[in-house]
């Protein structure tokens, strides 16, 4: 008989992906990309947060918002491979889950107890859309949490940033300067799905209240065009 638990969100991030678009594939991929986590108005308690600074990384543990469904399967296509093979779900950290769960470490900016919305977490390499439901923030254990004997399966080494990007200086200059070196991380990773490879594409992603518009050729990314992101896709930052 199936059972259910009842969990509590108690924060949402804020971050500069209004879309599942670009976001990187795990957390830590991009460590230059800042989010905060912002609590929701009764966890909005200084004291929840003492002796948080002592620690350098947390996890966080949310939810796939934009990916639920009332089924499930047991198994799934890795974009890591491709989409050409099918491996069991509890065996990849596809966000398709019998339960909708996603779980990221990412390294502790600060902590500002005094907001207009109460104590903020501010973060650096979040994977996360803008919005994400936070269920629970746990401090990183190097002693407990770090095992650097452990096997990594299909996906033992990252995906390293593998493309050349190529920003036009007038273009560049229309992205906040402290979101730059982020932003080309983000397009580095490669954001277009894996098994896409038309040269003459042009793809838009949203980031930071802008829509930047690339092409992919090769292993070099070329950025054609920064505009003002449709009113919906803007976010937080």
């Amino acid at each position: 008989m199936a059972q259910t638990a009842q969990v509590h969100i108690i924060a949402h991030i804020r971050s500069d992906f209004s879309t599942k678009f670009g976001i990187p594939r795990q957390s830590g991929l991009v460590e230059e990309l800042e989010a905060a986590v912002v609590f929701e108005p009764e966890y909005r308690n200084e004291a929840a947060l003492r002796g948080l600074e002592g620690f350098s990384h947390l996890w966080l543990i949310w939810e796939f918002s934009q990916a639920k469904r009332e089924s499930w399967s047991p198994t799934v296509r890795p974009p890591r491979l491709g989409g050409n093979r099918r491996l069991g779900v509890f065996a990849t950290r596809s966000p398709f889950r019998p339960n909708p769960i996603g779980l990221s470490c990412v390294r502790l900016l600060g902590v500002d107890l005094h907001t207009p919305d109460g104590p903020v977490i501010r973060v650096a390499g979040a994977d996360l859309m803008d919005g994400t439901p936070i269920y629970d923030v746990k401090p990183y254990l190097p002693y407990a949490d770090c095992k650097p004997e452990a096997l990594g399966g299909f996906a033992a080494q990252p995906k390293q940033a593998s493309l050349t990007v190529d920003f036009p200086e007038e273009l560049l200059a229309l992205v906040p300067e402290r979101k730059r070196q982020a932003l080309r991380g983000v397009l580095a990773q490669d954001p277009r799905p894996s098994y896409q490879e038309d040269p003459q594409r042009v793809y838009g992603m949203a980031f930071g209240g802008l829509e930047v518009k690339f092409r992919v050729e090769g292993e070099r990314l070329t950025v054609c065009q920064v505009e003002p992101a449709p009113e919906r896709e803007k976010g937080y930052f």
